[in-house]
């Protein structure tokens, strides 16, 4: 609902009506991830998107019915359906898709979700996709320290809330399933839930060149990115502009305070460009003795590398630490300017993030002969 949520909540906001199409569940390639969504509009409008354009048409044709009876839909894409190339989903995938009317009456909670939201506060939506009639499409929004709503069973009620507030501390969405007491087991009544945790952040240690294109593109894949440095006269806010904060400190000292405060969590990466010994080991020194830390990589020649784990391991920091840390940083694509550079840190990010392995994929598609 993100995506969509500044043009629903407007409608809400003027009492009016519209049908919100979510991506609750994906299987092999399917194009769009859970959550993203697709609203159809009191005069007809279409806002985001499901699928980047396969099964919209369809989708806004069920957006339509549900605008008409108010009965909420689980709908499944995909190659194994009879239908799957006539709505247009060719890339092998499945998508189960949610819609739902929203207004006023409906979700009565959503200028608070959307309030939390602005705000960066964290909250999840709970919504009942499939089981017993009555409790069809009801929803829970779950915050960290109260709950709204109800499924009618405060059994239900108290294990998706559980569940709830686990998937906040990650930042993910899931599909959940109950039996009809709450218990997990069996597959009895499902329930997606939708977490708007604050967005993840990206810490850049070093005011240098590179460092203002890996902001950049940090802020593109929706972090919120700080550049620390030791150095006034070069950690300033008018060399990044594409960093949230700029600030001025021994990146160690930073990093330490960031992690008491509790601020560093399993989705923050650190992205150390210093490639200097005074500054990157005692920094890394705490960053790979840190619990929980979604990517470490460092910056340096092959030499810096090498001098670099010898200096750590001066100070104590094991192998199996030392191996948490990618150095040197990104992948091989041959970059050489610093916005390719950052390209390469942020495949690098994403490949691990996902389990990916960085290899072309027409090489795992095979080539394509000719006669």
């Amino acid at each position: 609902m993100r995506d969509v949520m500044d043009q629903l909540a407007g409608w809400w906001k003027n009492g009016e009506t519209a049908a919100l199409a979510t991506v609750v569940g994906t299987y092999s390639s399917a194009p769009r991830q859970p959550g993203a969504s697709m609203l159809v509009g009191p005069g007809g409008e279409a806002v985001g998107s499901v699928s980047g354009g396969c099964v919209e048409g369809a989708v806004y044709e069920l957006g339509q019915q549900v605008l008409t009876d108010g009965r909420p839909v689980l709908q499944r894409y995909g190659v194994s359906d009879d239908d799957a190339f006539a709505v247009g989903l060719t890339c092998g995938g499945i998508i189960d898709i949610f819609v739902e009317k929203i207004s006023p009456e409906t979700f009565d909670q959503l200028g608070s979700v959307v309030e939390a939201v602005r705000a960066e506060s964290p909250v999840a939506v709970a919504t009942v996709l499939s089981g017993p009639a009555k409790r069809l499409g009801k929803r829970l929004v779950v915050w960290p320290d109260r709950v709204d709503g109800t499924t009618g069973s405060s059994r239900l009620d108290d294990a998706i809330r559980d569940d709830a507030r686990g998937l906040l501390d990650s930042g993910r969405n899931a599909m959940l399933h109950y039996g009809v007491g709450g218990q997990r087991r069996g597959e009895e009544l499902s329930v997606f839930v939708e977490s708007f945790a604050p967005p993840p952040r990206m810490i850049v240690f070093g005011a240098i060149d590179f460092a203002a294109a890996v902001a950049k593109i940090g802020t593109f894949l929706g972090y919120r990115v700080t550049v620390c440095d030791a150095r006034p006269v070069f950690a300033t806010a008018s060399r990044f502009p594409g960093a949230n904060e700029v600030v001025v400190e021994w990146p160690h000292r930073y990093l330490s305070a960031e992690a008491k405060a509790g601020r560093i969590d399993g989705r923050t990466a650190l992205c150390v460009l210093t490639h200097d010994p005074k500054f990157d080991v005692p920094l890394l020194e705490v960053a790979l003795r840190l619990p929980a830390v979604g990517y470490i990589g460092a910056m340096g020649s092959r030499r810096t590398h090498d001098d670099r784990i010898a200096r750590l391991k001066e100070v104590g920091v094991t192998d199996e630490e030392i191996v948490r840390m990618s150095s040197p940083i990104g992948l091989d694509l041959g970059a050489r300017t610093p916005e390719e550079t950052a390209v390469s840190i942020a495949a690098e990010m994403i490949a691990q993030h996902w389990g990916g392995a960085g290899a072309r994929l027409a090489e795992r598609v095979g080539p394509i002969h000719t006669h």
